[in-house]
């Protein structure tokens, strides 16, 4: 089995990585890694598939919102994250469902926050919400058996020292539990399903 990983590198990046590759060979992808990708750039997502070839499944663990009082956002920050995590997903499955094989599948990053969002957090709120609902849809609609699915994490424990103070109330997860759950998508059967970790 082949996986093409991007967003490898970060915090859950590099855990979906070291889960996967007990079962797949996983080529991994960023902004800055050996295999490059912008996904705001529908041209470099394109050239990420043509140098990678045909893979078994496609996972995401990347994606960028700002963050921000609602009266402070505006309408640039609500396309700065609308462009990279929401339609840089989307665009990773338009453009890979040439890419990946018959019975294949789509894993996708959203998050906690489309369902218990925090102050600052309208924008991820809103991005994590629509790619939730673009995973139901999708599903229904792919070709020659392909699945698409979602891993929605609440804050990581290995993130905790950083992000806590924004999260107040809220109980942080082994980043290994999101891992498993896209283990579970790439090799599983499921379709549609949005896997929640840690809520």
């Amino acid at each position: 089995m082949r996986v093409l990983l991007v967003g490898g590198t970060g915090v859950l990046g590099s855990a979906v990585a070291t889960a996967l590759r007990q079962y797949a060979e996983v080529v991994t992808a960023s902004r800055s890694g050996d295999v490059r990708v912008d996904m705001t750039d529908p041209d470099s997502i394109a050239a990420l598939f043509d140098s990678v070839g045909s893979v078994d499944a496609v996972a995401c663990a990347a994606g960028v919102v700002p963050y921000k009082p609602l009266t402070e956002l505006t309408r640039d920050d609500y396309l700065a994250g609308f462009t990279d995590k929401l339609l840089g997903q989307i665009e990773l499955v338009r453009q890979g469902i040439e890419h990946v094989s018959d019975g294949g599948s789509f894993t996708l990053v959203s998050g906690v926050l489309a369902y218990d969002p925090i102050v600052t957090g309208t924008v991820a709120a809103t991005v994590n919400g629509a790619l939730d609902g673009f995973v139901r849809a999708a599903a229904i609609e792919l070709p020659r058996g392909l699945r698409i699915n979602a891993v929605s994490s609440t804050v990581f424990a290995e993130a905790w020292d950083d992000y806590g103070d924004f999260f107040p109330g809220y109980k942080p997860v082994p980043v290994a539990d999101a891992a498993a759950a896209f283990v579970k998508s790439a090799l599983g059967k499921q379709t549609g399903q949005i896997y929640h970790v840690g809520y």
